[in-house]
């Protein structure tokens, strides 16, 4: 799909617009990030990657290919994450000719089984429809438009979105219930 079709709207402004383009790129722009990951957090990639989209992107021009948008968020992303690990080499890292090396830094490790079990606690207390809706936004990992999504769970988009956000509201106070705060 050519996402392209979205460019003209996002330079006009049109935050909708924007999220409809996001919708689609955001796993190809992630994909293309996961070679970085152990040495960038692609996350602030992703963001930073995604806010220059929306300041410059009054300025892309089609070339006749598909997808010149995402081609060229694609590019932001690589440089981004290319100035990071250049940035992280060059940083000064003299701790003395005597003192013991840094210990290597941990393994990531398997979120907290606690933690996740309190996430799927209140994941099923979670009412029918919020539930559908929130599951299918999960796992389509924003592949498909809310459009789309909400078609699936036999919703109209409206009908979607306002279960997104019930669902949301209602996941962060059964969280916050077990002591954990959610931004």
């Amino acid at each position: 799909m050519d996402l392209d079709v979205e460019l003209r709207a996002i330079a006009l402004g049109d935050t909708d617009a924007l999220a409809r383009w996001m919708a689609g790129a955001e796993r190809p722009l992630r994909l293309s990030l996961r070679r970085f990951a152990a040495s960038v957090d692609t996350e602030a990639v992703m963001q930073e990657t995604l806010l220059r989209i929306w300041q410059v992107a009054d300025r892309c021009r089609p070339d006749g290919q598909p997808n010149s948008l995402l081609r060229l968020a694609l590019r932001i992303a690589r440089n981004l994450a290319l100035g990071e690990i250049r940035r992280s080499r060059a940083a000064p890292t003299d701790t003395g000719m005597n003192d013991p090396p840094d210990p290597p830094a941990p393994e990531p490790g398997l979120p907290d089984p606690a933690l996740w079990q309190r996430i799927q606690d209140c994941l099923e207390r979670l009412p029918r429809k919020p539930a559908a809706a929130l599951a299918a936004r999960i796992e389509s990992a924003g592949a498909l438009p809310d459009r789309r999504l909400a078609d699936q769970v036999g919703m109209r988009l409206n009908t979607f979105l306002q279960n997104i956000t019930r669902a949301r509201r209602l996941l962060a106070r059964c969280l916050q219930q077990y002591g954990i705060e959610v931004a």
